[in-house]
């Protein structure tokens, strides 16, 4: 039998990779001491490893498949088939950033400044090539975490380091002098992986169903009956990815209209829709949008 061995991220991807393969039909079952869980598909094995490693493993075959992020493969200089772009965080749902930051107080005000200064980062090697490429020379440290804190503590001048919101940069006290780069979670293949006929069908196959519940995440449905009467008006109403399905109801001038939107867009429609003239208005979740 056919098996694609499939790389889950550990870490604060994990869970929300999960519930999105949930969401996309397969059901992955973790054991607290196992790296390698259970999934409802025999043509799948997963494993679990950092986001950071993953890349290598993919580009070594180690994987033929598996999800990281962008900086991650940049980092690493990976050389891997990208199959498709995943937006995706329990957070913004958008894609992330590395900063250079300083100390609120700091006279480093550009690039340039950091001239012979020492750099504390996760992101070495592509920190590294980053400042050569502006032949700006600085000392790189690898930091292991916590890394906002070795500037405000003296063992760096700058951080380079990842955010989302700013929440934590703005905590310690640091300020953003550059954007170095923007990242988002990709979903990557092994080259020999994606030359097989078979295996590259099933991450094709995989990629469209993680799409498929990444656009239903902020779209919902929407049903209701409307009489003849009122139909043009509640049909006015109704934005809509395509036309809204209208059926007939048996024996009554009343039809169903069915749609799908945005879920923002619904606390200010359902209110509207009932005062043109329908009824039995339904909302409900969608898994996947293809």
């Amino acid at each position: 039998m056919n098996v694609l061995k499939l790389g889950i991220p550990k870490g604060s991807l994990e869970k929300a990779t999960i519930e999105l393969f949930e969401k996309s039909g397969w059901r992955i079952k973790l054991s607290s001491r196992n790296y390698f869980p259970e999934v409802d598909d025999d043509e799948l094995t997963c494993s679990i490893c950092r986001p950071q490693e993953m890349s290598r493993y993919v580009e070594q075959g180690v994987l033929d498949a598996g999800i990281t992020g962008k900086d991650w493969i940049l980092e690493n200089d990976s050389d891997v088939v990208v199959v498709d772009n995943l937006i995706y965080s329990k957070v913004s749902k958008k894609p992330t950033r590395w900063v250079i930051a300083v100390p609120g107080d700091s006279e480093i005000k550009t690039l340039e400044d950091l001239e012979g200064k020492k750099i504390s980062t996760e992101l070495v090697n592509y920190t590294r090539k980053f400042f050569q490429e502006r032949n700006i020379n600085v000392d790189i440290e690898f930091s292991w975490g916590a890394t906002e804190a070795k500037v405000v503590s003296g063992l760096a001048d700058a951080v380079v380091e990842v955010t989302e919101t700013e929440s934590t940069i703005r905590a310690h006290g640091l300020k953003i002098i550059y954007e170095m780069m923007s990242s988002n979670t990709q979903f990557i293949a092994n080259r020999k992986a994606w030359e097989d006929p078979w295996k590259r069908e099933k991450i094709e196959n995989i990629a469209l169903l993680l799409q498929g519940a990444l656009r239903a995440d902020k779209i919902v449905g929407l049903k209701m009956n409307v009489s003849e009467e009122k139909l043009d008006e509640v049909i006015g109403l109704l934005p809509s990815m395509n036309a809204p399905t209208i059926a007939h109801l048996y024996h009554k001038n009343w039809y169903s209209v069915e749609t799908v939107i945005s879920e923002h867009q619904v606390r200010d429609l359902i209110p509207r829709l009932l005062k043109s003239g329908a009824e039995g208005i339904v909302e409900y979740s969608l898994n996947k949008v293809i």
